[in-house]
Order: C-alpha cells, then structure tokens, then sequence
C-alpha cells in the first residue's frame, strides 16, 4: 500500500458570517494557493474527510472558505479546530535553499561545532520567526530539557533534508 503524506496549509478557527463559511488561519507560506484548491482535506487527527470548496476569498490575514453542503452557522462551527491538508504531491514546489516545515520534524540538530543537541519536536509558529523546540530522545529528567532556537538565518547556519540533518550557531543566551 502506498504511503501518502499530507501537509497542513491552514487551521479552521471560526465561522465567517452566517451563510456557512469558515475563518481559515493559513499555515502556508503562500496563502494565495487556496483559490487553486477544488477540495480541501479536513483532518480531525484520526480521519480525513473530503469537502469541495464553492468559493474562496481573503479577509486580512485569514482565507474565508465555502464548502458545498455547508449552508449554516452552526454546521460551520462543527468544522471548527480541524486542519486543512494536501498530499503532499500536490504541494508548491521548492526553490533552492528552501524546504517543507514537515520535513523538520525529527531532523537530528548539531552545532556547527558538531556537538549533538537533539531533535526538532516541535516548531513554534510566531509572529516574528518561527522557534524550533529541540529535544535530546536520550534525556530521562522529568521534565525533558527543551531548546528553543530561532529559526533565522544567524542560528540557522544549514538544513540537509536527504541527511535529516540541522546545524546551528549557538548565540550568545541561547542554551546552556
């Protein structure tokens, strides 16, 4: 059986007005990629249901989508909290230097001095720059010592997808 793997490209967070629509909080790059979409994958973390969109349209940072079948306020708060998936085959392609946030989960963390420091767990999304949380699988305290690194380019020294691998400058304050 083939393996799939889905990428999220938004989160619904709201209803928009009264006639069905939904408030999407993008988590793409490119936002724009939804008026491209004919359906849209919502994931509620154990099933992936398929919904055709009627319509898209912007409203400040937020895509506002249509589904068929969806015509009411209270059918659209039930979508509420569910992500928005692609195969990834049908994800936008990558210019150079570039890659899928996707693909950063687990990758082994080095420093540029080559000293281990873990694996990316999990990635903070914020306004300014993205945080990487870094965790060592091999640390048994309760609760497990996290890093944080910024994802921007003075921390962030190499990304190798093929070798799974991340080196990092240490700044000044951030770790040990």
């Amino acid at each position: 059986m083939e393996h799939i793997e889905y990428f999220e490209i938004g989160k619904i967070v709201n209803t928009q007005g009264t006639n069905g629509d939904v408030r999407v909080l993008p988590t793409t790059d490119e936002p724009e990629r939804f008026s491209d979409l004919k359906v849209a994958l919502l994931d509620n973390g154990k099933t992936k249901t398929e919904y055709k969109i009627e319509k898209v349209w912007f409203n400040k940072k937020f895509v506002i989508l249509k589904f068929e079948g969806i015509n009411d306020m209270t059918t659209a708060d039930g979508l509420r909290g569910l992500s928005i998936k692609i195969d990834r085959k049908d994800a936008l392609p990558l210019k150079e230097n570039e890659y899928y946030i996707s693909d950063l989960y687990d990758m082994a963390v080095y420093t540029d001095e080559d000293k281990y420091l873990g694996i990316i767990k999990d990635i903070l999304f914020t306004a300014a720059n993205d945080v990487y949380i870094v965790e060592d699988p091999k640390d048994t305290g309760v609760p497990k010592k996290k890093l944080l690194l910024p994802a921007i380019k003075e921390c962030i020294v190499n990304v190798s997808v093929n070798d799974n691998k991340m080196i990092v400058h240490m700044m000044e304050g951030l770790g040990e």
